[in-house]
């Protein structure tokens, strides 16, 4: 096997795994707060302390996986661009008061 064929297969079964992560569970966990929904505080003595609510999850701990965000996106611009048109008016540019 060649070393350009090699590489192309690995990045093949990436993109494939990634697919099927996004499409399996399309939610994953917060970076910031590492699922758990709030940060982590020490008091004074050092023990841990539930700290202030994510911001950036909203306190739920899941945020979408990019390529399911990505997915979305494509579906619902798709949706757009094929829904059914109405049809155009016989003289678009008669004036209103104008009778054909």
């Amino acid at each position: 096997m060649t070393l350009v064929l090699a590489a192309s297969l690995l990045i093949l079964i990436v993109t494939l795994g990634y697919a099927a992560v996004c499409a399996v569970s399309p939610f994953g966990n917060c970076r910031k707060c590492r699922g758990w929904g709030f940060a982590m505080k020490t008091d004074r003595k050092g023990r841990a302390k539930r700290g202030k609510d994510c911001r950036r999850c909203k306190a739920t701990g899941k945020r979408i996986r990019t390529g399911r965000h990505l997915y979305n996106v494509w579906c619902r611009t798709y949706d757009r661009g094929t829904t059914e048109q109405v049809a155009a008016p016989a003289r678009p540019f008669a004036r209103q008061g104008d009778r054909p």
